[in-house]
């Protein structure tokens, strides 16, 4: 991603071409949706960076504070990617770049022998509260809104998520 900033902004300009082709209809829309990709993308590169040293990307970041925040610091590989709503080869990859790395360890499940579970070790624990304490100061704590606009965002986005099917009330 590039550091320098465009000299227009593309969501506008997107929105121009959208209404020179098909007027205002859902131009509004496609302006939210775009937008929320965009900011996403913005937030993707810049979490990754910070995470690099730790030898994490943002998503092996994310099944690592899953695990973390699981009662017993362990979890089946499926209820990673339900959880995290990705691909089970995703979650695999995960895992065994996260093994690699000495953050979790494969175990059996001792539920159901046909699964394995992916559980925290203590430096995937470690690693876990460091590249969280570096992401709270250098980017949660840093979001240009403030409570009142993090509030409405979150409802917003709450709204979209459960009208997709990301979970039941």
């Amino acid at each position: 991603m590039s550091s320098d900033p465009l000299p227009f902004d593309p969501i506008e300009e997107a929105r121009r071409h959208w209404r020179e082709r098909w007027s205002d209809r859902s131009a509004a829309e496609m302006v939210a949706v775009t937008s929320i990709m965009r900011a996403q993308q913005i937030l993707m590169a810049r979490l990754n960076e910070l995470l690099e040293p730790f030898q994490l990307t943002f998503p092996r970041y994310e099944a690592l504070m899953l695990l973390h925040f699981s009662r017993r610091g362990s979890l089946p590989l499926g209820k990673i990617g339900e959880r995290l709503q990705v691909h089970p080869a995703s979650v695999t990859n995960a895992v065994d770049r996260l093994e690699t790395s000495g953050f979790v360890a494969r175990t059996p499940n001792p539920d159901d022998r046909r699964s394995v579970l992916a559980t925290l070790t203590a430096e995937g624990r470690d690693v876990a509260e460091r590249a969280a304490d570096v992401l709270n100061a250098k980017v949660f704590a840093q979001l240009p809104l403030d409570r009142d606009d993090l509030r409405s965002a979150t409802s917003v986005l709450r709204r979209w998520r459960m009208a997709f099917g990301d979970f039941d009330e």
